[in-house]
């Protein structure tokens, strides 16, 4: 297997896209604490970047002509992020400006979360475990592999 430095290490990567990288680079560490791990820039403008948090990464690229953010009112995506002190992400982002969508709150399945959107419109579901529930116990079940 081949490892590339230049790929995230998590399996699963959402690739977001936002009119001004920078700016939202420094947005989501700000808000959400999120660490910058590489960025592409050309002429002074960021065109692509990897973000890391909670032992994942997504990708942020550049709006374009066949990109674009959400629209107002337009959700494409929600994106679930786990974190430790969950009150405590969500006073800082609410702190940073983020628009809270849902406050937190306890979940049947044993988790307490909050959703945010950041400014360009993209959701961002944040998610402390604090309790063990049997999926039975909710109403899910296990698929069967």
């Amino acid at each position: 297997m081949i490892v590339n430095q230049s790929a995230p290490a998590a399996g699963v990567v959402p690739i977001l896209i936002y009119a001004d990288v920078g700016k939202a680079i420094d947005w989501l560490a700000h808000a959400f604490g999120f660490k910058e791990r590489l960025r592409a820039e050309r002429r002074g403008v960021v065109g692509h970047a990897q973000l890391v948090v909670a032992g994942g990464a997504l990708m942020l690229g550049r709006q374009g002509a066949e990109y674009h953010p959400p629209r107002p009112g337009e959700i494409q995506q929600y994106v679930h992020i786990s974190v430790d002190a969950i009150d405590a992400h969500y006073d800082r982002a609410r702190g940073a400006g983020a628009r809270i969508v849902q406050p937190p709150h306890d979940m049947p399945f044993g988790e307490r979360q909050y959703t945010a959107e950041d400014p360009e419109g993209h959701r961002w579901v944040f998610s402390q475990s604090i309790a063990d529930v049997a999926p039975h116990e909710w109403g899910a079940t296990l698929a069967r592999e």
